[in-house]
């Protein structure tokens, strides 16, 4: 526990201010809880007890260390029995106006020494600090939900915070077992800055008919290895909550295009679809159970023949090993006849650019996204003039060859291609802006949002001039400059360096 800041004094009892309280005391903080309701003051204070209580019986801390937590936890009735602590942490209603109202009082309620900190997932720190006399004592501390499991907590610096409050608080955070991350004041800090881009552009996608939810949801989380789909994300959040973060980073943002909403989402909020929580979303629920919808039944009657010239080395070699079990021709030069698909392997490109440019047929011809290999999940791509025919013959081979297809309709970059780029570069422009450090960021969206990777640390995997020229077709084929490359990213994939390379190399 850091010897400076031993007295802490949490404001509201709410869900995030009783994990804050747990997360305090369990580090071994004295603990003073208020809330304006003192009803929910009391209950905040038996409901941090009961959850100390399950640590005791899982075995995460010991009845001493319960009793010892116990006796430095109370609820306080009265916001001056606040005036003598080491820092004050806010977790009242997300609203400028009640948080720069509380700032006011409690500035001339505590003393010189003591820290003012904001629990705001959103809001800016420097504008809350403006209405303080000492705004340099006023930073952001951002715990997530739920504050026991996630150990992440971003410091947020306001323009004006003295970099001794943001290196006391990093010390703190760190000294209760959690993990500080240091972070410039701006609209939706590190983690809901970087989160956009997951369900950003699978709404897009959408918006497009490229695919339906199920289907986008099915290949993030069977090709990418995402825990959810950003549907079931959405659901899950909650469309309103999701909407309003939405509006507010793109409003802040001065209506930057990366993070553009669309109107589906305010739709569907008007029409009370809000997803788990009214039971019905972009998915139903029944008792509180998730209906996923069929997956489309596929004539799996293979072909007597498949083309494979459309793709390279490595990927024909693996789809012909694939293959090579059944009884048909698996040609690399054009099929003369009308026995069965060719397959192609686009990059960022759509299947319609890439018939063209190859005068290939267009009614026999599908795409393949091969980026992340073809275990699990197939994503095939059709054109406009793809024949269903061809489809379910391209399909049956990857069904019989033990793998579950998707098929979409015709779009540059797939839509795993699509969403990745799109993470990265969110990921390298918020590098760009100094929001946070590199390795800050990779490690902030894996804890935080339990991303199977760090975005940039996946950018180098797959390589920046490959995330650059999925990028680069989309705002061609679009025209759309929410998927112009960030420069970070950019710069880099044209010196072949590591995303993870700071602006200034040492």
């Amino acid at each position: 526990m850091s010897s400076s800041l031993r007295l802490v004094g949490i404001i509201g009892a709410g869900l995030m201010g009783r994990g804050i309280a747990q997360a305090m005391v369990t580090g071994g903080a004295q603990v003073r809880l208020f809330d304006a309701n003192a009803d929910a003051c009391v209950s905040g204070v038996e409901n941090v007890c009961e959850m100390l209580q399950r640590s005791v019986s899982k075995g995460r801390i010991s009845q001493e260390q319960f009793a010892a937590c116990k006796e430095n936890l109370s609820g306080v009735g009265d916001i001056t029995q606040l005036s003598d602590c080491d820092l004050i942490i806010e977790a009242i209603v997300e609203e400028i106006g009640a948080k720069k109202a509380l700032f006011s009082k409690l500035d001339s309620l505590v003393s010189d020494k003591c820290i003012l900190a904001t629990n705001t997932s959103s809001l800016s720190v420097t504008e809350i600090a403006s209405a303080c006399a000492r705004p340099e004592r006023v930073a952001g501390l951002h715990f997530f939900n739920p504050v026991p499991v996630l150990k992440l907590v971003e410091i947020i610096a306001g323009i004006r915070t003295d970099k001794q409050i943001s290196d006391a608080l990093c010390r703190l955070i760190d000294s209760i077992g959690y993990q500080p991350i240091r972070v410039k004041d701006t609209p939706g800090f590190l983690v809901n800055h970087a989160g956009r881009a997951f369900t950003s552009e699978a709404l897009r996608i959408l918006s497009e008919s490229v695919a339906g939810h199920a289907d986008i949801d099915n290949l993030m989380r069977d090709v990418a290895g995402f825990r959810m789909g950003p549907f079931e994300l959405l659901d899950l959040i909650g469309l309103d909550t999701s909407l309003a973060g939405m509006e507010s980073v793109y409003r802040r943002f001065y209506e930057e295009p990366r993070h553009r909403p669309i109107p589906e989402v305010s739709s569907r909020v008007a029409a009370g679809l809000l997803g788990r929580k009214t039971g019905a979303g972009f998915y139903k629920y029944q008792g509180g159970e998730r209906q996923n919808p069929n997956e489309p039944v596929t004539p799996v009657e293979l072909p007597k023949a498949v083309y494979l010239g459309g793709l390279d080395e490595a990927a024909r070699t693996t789809i012909a090993g694939m293959f090579k079990q059944f009884d048909l021709r698996i040609e690399r030069d054009r099929l003369s006849g009308s026995d069965g698909p060719s397959l192609v392997a686009p990059l960022g490109e759509d299947l319609t650019t890439t018939v063209l440019r190859h005068d290939m047929d267009p009614s026999r011809t599908l795409a393949v996204d091969t980026l992340l290999g073809l275990e699990g999940r197939v994503t095939l791509m059709a054109s406009p003039l793809t024949s269903k025919a061809s489809r379910d013959d391209a399909a049956a081979l990857f069904i019989k060859a033990g793998r579950n297809v998707t098929v979409i309709a015709d779009s540059p970059g797939f839509i795993v291609q699509r969403i990745l780029a799109c993470i990265i570069n969110v990921a390298s422009e918020i590098a760009q802006l100094g929001i946070a450090e590199p390795g800050d960021i990779d490690r902030a969206v894996q804890v935080a949002l339990g991303y199977p990777f760090g975005p940039l640390d996946m950018g180098d995997k797959l390589g920046a001039d490959r995330v650059v020229k999925i990028l680069e077709s989309l705002v061609s084929a679009t025209g759309d400059p929410r998927y112009r490359p960030s420069l970070w990213l950019s710069r880099r994939a044209r010196l072949g360096v590591s995303l993870m390379t700071s602006n200034l190399a040492a």
